[in-house]
């Protein structure tokens, strides 16, 4: 093992805080990484980390050093690609991950084209609406969608996603249909908690620039965007989602859109990858292709 592979275990180690954690996101087993790190100890003649049976963190020496590997490692990248730069496309594996949805009907099916024109990029795909830990999980990037930026992240945004309100025909059937908030009190609504917290999103709408909210009667309280519509798809209440998302539902007429005029404000859209981490040519080109992409699909 060199010594850029023994600086890349040492850095994992320290964003992860953990030596399991570490070896799983490497595909190394524990005592593999746990052996690195001692060995890049007996070389640098210092201890570098604070091991408890709970937890594991940098001592004053190892933070100074893993500000170094970073820089090193980010050296090492940029000089492997030195040559690469006559036409040809960055190279290598790109962690990455984005919502289900997203994912499943804008991303995946474009990945052919992106993947024919950069034919040394090796992705791993993530697609999950849970907002990862970037560092812990060893994601180069990630899109999300709304929420508040964690902490040690650097974002770019892409843009913004449009909600609209919609309710199958069913169960307007049923229930009647709302013309404005004032009639939502007689509707249900099928709830949403964010996979991420666990919090039961209010309903929300825009009027006289101003941002209303209210909490919901509902039958069922769903955590992903696919339940989500599946069960506005059932009849069983009003939701607020993307347009994109149910775009065919409405064009099929399974769904309809309802109180077009109290909509809630759009969701932004950005990458965001770890402030202290190489902005790599490979995040770069997936970053750029994702905005173009989601500019043609929203």
């Amino acid at each position: 093992m060199d010594r850029i592979d023994l600086f890349q275990i040492f850095v994992r180690v320290v964003d992860c805080s953990s030596f399991t954690r570490a070896a799983s996101g490497l595909g190394l087993p524990r005592s593999t990484v746990s052996a690195a790190v001692v060995e890049l100890e007996r070389r640098v003649g210092a201890r570098l980390l604070n091991r408890t049976t709970r937890r594991v963190s940098a001592t004053h020496d190892g933070l100074a050093f893993y500000d170094h590997c970073l820089r090193l490692i980010a050296d090492v990248e940029e000089a492997e690609g030195l040559f690469r730069q006559g036409g040809q496309s960055p190279s290598g594996r790109l962690k990455v991950d984005v919502p289900g949805r997203i994912g499943r009907l804008i991303v995946a099916p474009a990945l052919p084209q992106l993947l024919a024109a950069n034919p040394g990029l090796r992705l791993e795909l993530g697609m999950t609406d849970r907002a990862v830990n970037l560092l812990e999980e060893g994601v180069d990037c990630a899109l999300r969608v709304g929420g508040r930026l964690e902490a040690g992240l650097i974002s770019r945004p892409l843009g913004e996603l449009p909600l609209i309100n919609v309710a199958s025909p069913a169960y307007l059937a049923r229930h009647g249909t709302p013309q404005s908030p004032d009639d939502l009190p007689g509707h249900w609504a099928v709830n949403y908690a964010s996979p991420t917290t666990g919090r039961v999103e209010p309903w929300e709408w825009e009027a006289d620039g101003e941002l209303h909210a209210r909490p919901m009667q509902g039958l069922v309280t769903v955590n992903s965007a696919e339940s989500y519509i599946a069960c506005c798809l059932a009849g069983l209440g009003l939701i607020q989602i993307p347009a994109y998302d149910v775009r065919h539902h409405i064009r099929e007429g399974e769904l309809q859109e309802v109180m077009p005029g109290y909509r809630a404000p759009p969701m932004g859209m950005a990458i965001v990858y770890p402030e202290r981490r190489h902005l790599s040519g490979r995040v770069q080109l997936f970053a750029d292709w994702l905005e173009q992409l989601l500019g043609q699909h929203l």
